[in-house]
């Protein structure tokens, strides 16, 4: 929790007023005993009615004063928690976009989500505990202790043993906490990614009529975290239960003792009343620190899992502060020797790859699955750094480019097609927010998109729902390509984006692309021989080598691996 002090550095007045507030509330609250002890002692014992009157009158007005701090120490408190959240995630928000492709497969998306919203909520509310209680609690136990000492110093000794037995009790509650809280946090991801994967799976589910299992997973998910979640709250109860036993013993004591000493005459009735009311300040002071130990030890585990991702480096660093300065003769994509590997551990996922692609060229990218296609290209716009080698475009290694300068001549169409709520001219505006229609429409129509967008009743004003889930699969492929039309790249990357398209519509699509983006660098990543048979280049992947780099023609006579793929799809006189 103190590494996040940083983000409460434009609430210092909250932080400083606030506290002060509370301070003045729980001063006001320790004279009202004193206040009690006079009116019985004085008012009372001598009949004085007036006297009751002023001293009651003076209790309205403690109440009174101590309501209007506490006011204001709520709105200070609010301000600065609700604020300090907000930067929190919203500078969560903005490190986990400098992170690289590396460390959000490590992190996983599951767990960010609940640190962005679950964890920060309960820093977000420690925050405003803190401001209102942190030094309320304290200060009220420490003030009732030297009051008490004031009216009877012997008796003060009680006070002294249960705050002491109470102080223990929370330690030990709070040592045994953390961890489970920790654990907790862990099962709460791993619930948040069952959910996940049923809700944006939950047509697969249901087509295998798998509802049933997965209720059972989620059950079973669910089960643990409530377990956990039980061995933590049973040592919470621990706090309530043991603070009124020992209070409660407390107060008989003193009134045991009190008694004695009333008898004696060294005591009088109103202060037994004003120890008793002390004891119980005490009491209530030490539940409100039970409450914030319990919130506390949370927030420390969340604060933890917070810290961590802000304690996260990207791997893949930006070096250069300006433009560099590129060769326009030099082949557009270049790969030199190139090795990689996404951890330090295993085999390498592709193994000294050398090849060079001449600008405006046509690359095709074949090979079995999991033979490193989509890893190769992922290379390009440098979402991965290489293990070894290195990657150039335009005679310049990917490395030294800004990331704006680099993925601005690059458009990639991924194999997954992700679309985002809101219209379709908003998604096709993402490349360029300042694309006209016509450049749009441009798009769409080499894309083989236009004639079913235009058949829509609202055309580009069309409502694109979460995920693009009211569009078919081709549809979806269609509109992110066009999305990666709009404003022509000199490198565009389409990770198998024909998958989902009919041959007829691969075959118009590669038609217009070769129309439409004669100057641009085109690698089609693709499992069908007739997508990638046109190319100029054909790259062959095999268990993450270069099987081989050609013509049709050429690698049809050459590579065996090549051979067999197109003798899998076609009879051998169409392969030829």
């Amino acid at each position: 929790m103190y590494k996040l002090r940083r983000f409460l550095t434009d609430y210092k007045k909250e932080c400083i007023i606030g506290p002060l507030c509370k301070l003045f509330e729980a001063i006001l609250e320790l004279f009202v005993p004193i206040v009690m002890a006079r009116i019985i002692d004085v008012g009372i014992a001598s009949g004085d009615s007036a006297y009751v009157w002023k001293m009651g009158g003076l209790l309205v007005l403690l109440a009174v004063m101590g309501w209007s701090s506490a006011m204001f120490t709520q709105y200070f408190a609010s301000k600065a928690s609700q604020g300090a959240g907000t930067k929190i995630r919203s500078a969560l928000f903005a490190h986990i976009n400098t992170l690289s492709h590396a460390e959000l497969d490590r992190l996983g998306t599951p767990s960010l989500i609940t640190r962005i919203t679950n964890d920060t909520n309960t820093v977000q509310q420690s925050v405003a505990m803190m401001i209102r209680l942190l030094t309320r609690a304290p200060f009220i136990i420490v003030g009732s202790l030297v009051m008490a000492m004031t009216i009877n110093l012997r008796l003060s000794l009680i006070f002294f043993g249960a705050s002491l037995l109470i102080a223990l009790t929370l330690y030990l509650v709070m040592t045994k906490s953390v961890p489970i809280f920790s654990a907790m946090q862990k099962k709460l991801d791993r619930i948040g990614l069952i959910a996940r994967e049923n809700l944006s799976g939950n047509r697969v589910i249901r087509a295998f009529s798998k509802q049933k299992t997965e209720c059972v997973r989620v059950d079973a998910a669910t089960d643990d975290l409530a377990k956990t979640s039980v061995r933590v709250s049973v040592l919470s109860a621990l706090l309530s239960p043991v603070t009124y036993a020992v209070t409660d013993v407390a107060i008989i004591l003193i009134v045991w003792f009190g008694a004695v000493n009333v008898n004696a005459g060294e005591m009088r009735t109103g202060d037994i009343v004003a120890l008793v009311s002390y004891m119980t300040q005490i009491l209530l002071a030490m539940i409100v620190v039970a409450n914030l130990v319990n919130l506390m030890t949370r927030t420390s585990a969340s604060a933890k899992r917070i810290n961590e991702v802000f304690e996260t480096e990207p791997s893949v660093k930006e070096r250069a502060a300006g433009d560099i300065v590129t060769d326009p003769s030099a082949p557009k994509i270049a790969f030199d020797h190139v090795s990689f590997n996404y951890s330090d551990d295993g085999d390498e996922e592709l193994s000294d790859i050398s090849f060079s692609v001449p600008s405006g060229s046509t690359v095709g990218v074949i090979g079995g699955t999991g033979c490193g296609k989509t890893t190769l290209i992922n290379l390009i716009p440098r979402f991965y750094d290489v293990t070894a080698g290195c990657v150039r475009v335009d005679g310049a290694d990917v490395r030294d480019y800004p990331f704006a300068q680099l993925r601005k001549k690059i458009a990639v169409v991924p194999q997954q097609s992700v679309l985002f709520s809101g219209t379709i001219r908003d998604n096709l505006r993402w490349q360029d927010k300042n694309a006209s229609d016509e450049d749009i429409i441009r798009a769409l129509k080499s894309a083989q998109a236009w004639e079913f967008v235009e058949k829509l009743p609202k055309g580009l004003d069309s409502r694109v729902e979460q995920g693009g889930k009211n569009f078919s699969g081709g549809q979806r492929q269609r509109l992110c390509i066009a999305r990666a039309l709009v404003k022509t790249p000199d490198i565009l990357i389409l990770d198998d984006s024909f998958s989902a398209l009919d041959l007829a519509t691969d075959a118009a699509l590669r038609r217009a692309l070769r129309e439409h983006t004669r100057e641009t660098t085109v690698l089609i990543v693709s499992q069908r021989v007739s997508t990638v048979r046109t190319a100029d280049i054909i790259l062959v992947l095999n268990n993450g080598l270069l099987d081989g780099c050609g013509t049709h023609e050429e690698l049809y006579t050459r590579s065996q691996v090549y051979r067999d793929i197109c003798l899998s799809q076609q009879t051998e006189e169409v392969a030829k």
